[in-house]
């Protein structure tokens, strides 16, 4: 099985991937966001890296799911290579920052790639107001999140609303992550667990 958890940056996919993976002993995908040789570059001139910064993800997360499928095993995997297509190359286009031949070139190979792939089983989409990402993105500190942009952030948001009201790949969940803290309060945690067995085990 294959369950895959979405959202905008600073919703805490990194985070309650780890915490599910723990509690049910799936195996986990993560994000490749530590040996990433765009993503400083990236924050820094968006206009520029934009393009191989987008193909990376697309390369990374084909790889992943092909893993995935691969290995037989029930795996939770950190951001979808959906939402690199439908969400953040479609919106670094919109905003000017990636050229329309290069928004091009992406759609073509993600067409491609994608007519290879199954989507997840079960999508968990965290959604998050942009002052809650900003809370976040702050805690982290990371140096390279520091220069993100709001209205950048505001508008995946307004994306995210929009894929996952018509999204009908699979089965989805919705969680609403403003007023929970799965990290410190074992009572989120657990109502997300609740939320996550009914979906699987068609028990609501």
């Amino acid at each position: 099985m294959h369950i895959a958890i979405a959202g905008n940056i600073g919703a805490g996919k990194t985070t309650l991937t780890k915490l599910l993976s723990k509690h049910f002993k799936w195996k986990a995908h993560y994000e490749d966001v530590e040996t990433n040789p765009y993503l400083n570059s990236f924050y820094e001139d968006m206009q520029r890296w934009s393009f191989n910064l987008q193909i990376f993800f697309l390369n990374s997360r084909f790889r992943q799911v092909v893993e995935i499928r691969k290995s037989g095993k029930t795996v939770i995997q950190d951001r979808t290579i959906y939402e690199d297509a439908y969400i953040f190359a479609p919106n670094l286009h919109e905003m000017g920052l990636m050229p329309s031949r290069d928004f091009e070139n992406y759609s073509t190979l993600f067409e491609l790639m994608s007519s290879f792939i199954q989507p997840p089983d079960l999508l968990i989409y965290l959604r998050s107001s942009v002052p809650n990402l900003v809370k976040q993105i702050q805690m982290r500190g990371r140096d390279y999140e520091s220069s993100i942009r709001l209205d950048y952030l505001k508008s995946l948001n307004d994306r995210y609303d929009d894929w996952t009201k018509k999204y009908t790949a699979g089965k989805i969940l919705i969680i609403d992550v403003d007023n929970l803290d799965f990290i410190n309060n074992p009572e989120d945690l657990g109502m997300i667990i609740e939320k996550i067995n009914g979906e699987i085990h068609g028990l609501f």
